[in-house]
């Protein structure tokens, strides 16, 4: 989805809310969006429009969007710690705004969470490893249909559909 087009759906208590967030740290702002926009583009090349739905390709999507965010941010926190503080800010932020049902909501804050500690255990690897990494364990994917099932899978990413 293009960015600018799920900004301006936002409403002012949102818009408010998101712009504070970006006030707090301005250097963040840009390495977010390009982490966002580079998160889509290689979803968009390796699955096309199906990282839209409820699926594995939806689910690496938000685990590469969490690393991505903590990777290029971690550039000017110089803190991996503080990058992702600020990744979860961002991916929680989201998740609020976009108001999703709430099964897909726990699905993409799980999906998130376990992006980060993917990060944390191998922020050292090369983008390319991260993805190859990250393609690999969403093939192993846990389906889900109950929030208690994901909390079950820590480790592991989670989906609702094929």
């Amino acid at each position: 989805m293009n960015i600018w087009r799920r900004i301006t759906k936002l409403n002012i208590a949102q818009m408010w809310e998101l712009s504070l967030l970006f006030v707090s740290r301005p250097l963040y702002i840009i390495p977010t969006i390009r982490a966002t926009r580079k998160t889509l583009t290689i979803c968009d090349r390796l699955y096309n429009n199906t990282h839209h739905k409820s699926n594995k390709a939806n689910a690496f999507r938000h685990a590469l969007w969490n690393v991505l965010i903590c990777r290029k941010v971690m550039k000017y926190a110089k803190n991996k710690q503080k990058s992702v503080f600020w990744a979860q800010k961002v991916g929680d932020l989201y998740e609020k705004v976009t108001q999703n049902e709430i099964l897909d909501q726990e699905m993409d804050l799980h999906n998130n969470t376990v992006g980060r500690i993917f990060f944390l255990n191998h922020f050292d690897q090369k983008e390319t490893k991260i993805i190859d990494l990250l393609q690999k364990m969403s093939q192993k994917a846990q389906k889900t249909d109950k929030i208690e099932q994901m909390h079950q899978h820590k480790n592991d990413l989670v989906y609702l559909t094929e």
